[in-house]
């Protein structure tokens, strides 16, 4: 039987946006995330600076999330926090502050590994949306990392396929730079592929073996052929625009839903769940729905796809009812074990 009364404050870190948030059992109280727009004018987020911003935002964005829930830091039963992976010096700010919190307040403290958080945003009590089965299939897709991951409860999980080089999200960002479109060029990509024909341009798929992915071949097929239509027609990007996003952005969710029928094919599971930065992505998003293969799919709320603590936090509720607690010697990773 579940704990009617379990409050838990949520600190995620791991990268560029602070985000803090409170959950009431599986239900999302509130949800607060703070951006941090300086790293655009860099091209990347830049780690040195992505670490101070967090020092600037960690308290104020904690405070939103408590007030907005309206709960008390009393009434909090623990706190969860991102353990990695991700920029160290953003990880230690998340992790040194719940560790204070958590020791104050005299409560369990909760390390939570990023990469579980994505798949596990799925089991947030969230009004017309479905929690998968177990065991289901999660394809998680980011900046840092694609994976294929056969889910078989909330803490056995294997990564069957993953990227040998460049992740989803790298591909769609380095594609928008190499058309001269601002970081992160990935949702300009997205928005201009709405307007344009995904057939218009044809690039070749990289032959991986099993469930693997790579983009770094079809990044660089990208770069050749702008190149190579540049020389032939300077304004070749100004004229083309929407076609070319609409045709890259075709040929990455062709690789995404081929190796997804593959680990279908293998597994047996018709379940499937995505998660990840990318996941936000409009094209892929209605790939999934529209599901020609027989597939129950997971589509997660757009809020619990790009970082967030809710997710950190649903985690967080899950270890808590296993009595699954650190110290506070437990350290950040930036690399950490799946």
């Amino acid at each position: 039987m579940q704990n009617p009364e379990v409050f838990i404050l949520a600190i995620e870190s791991s990268c560029d946006d602070t985000a803090a948030a409170v959950l009431h059992n599986d239900k999302v109280l509130s949800n607060v995330v703070a951006n941090q727009l300086i790293h655009n004018q860099y091209g990347g987020v830049v780690p040195e600076l992505a670490s101070r911003a967090h020092q600037q935002n960690i308290v104020p964005v904690i405070d939103a999330a408590l007030r907005k829930a309206n709960v008390q830091k009393e009434q909090l039963s623990a706190i969860a926090f991102t353990q990695g992976p991700g920029l160290m010096g953003s990880l230690l700010v998340g992790s040194s502050f719940s560790k204070s919190l958590s020791l104050a307040l005299q409560i369990p403290l909760i390390a939570v590994n990023h990469m579980h958080a994505h798949i596990l945003a799925h089991f947030i009590d969230e009004e017309g949306y479905d929690k998968p089965e177990f065991p289901f299939l999660a394809l998680t897709i980011s900046g840092g990392h694609t994976q294929i991951v056969k889910v078989n409860s909330f803490f056995d999980m294997e990564i069957i396929g993953e990227t040998t080089d460049d992740a989803v999200g790298e591909a769609f960002d380095k594609s928008a730079k190499i058309l001269g479109l601002p970081y992160p060029g990935g949702p300009l990509i997205d928005k201009y592929a709405q307007l344009g024909n995904p057939k218009a341009f044809v690039f070749t798929k990289p032959k991986v073996p099993g469930l693997d992915f790579s983009f770094s071949g079809l990044k660089t097929a990208i770069l050749y052929f702008i190149q190579k239509k540049k020389q032939e027609n300077p304004n070749f990007i100004e004229e083309n625009l929407n076609d070319i996003c609409a045709s890259i952005q075709y040929t990455i969710i062709e690789i995404l839903i081929d190796k997804l029928k593959l680990a279908v094919q293998q597994t047996g599971i018709k379940q499937i769940a995505i998660g990840g930065g990318v996941s936000a992505n409009s094209g892929i998003r209605t790939r999934l729905k529209e599901n020609p293969y027989g597939w129950k799919t997971y589509i997660p709320k757009f809020e619990y796809t790009t970082d967030n603590a809710a997710m950190i936090g649903i985690v967080g509720y899950q270890k808590y009812l296993s009595n699954t607690f650190e110290t506070a010697s437990v350290v950040s990773k930036a690399r950490i074990q799946f």
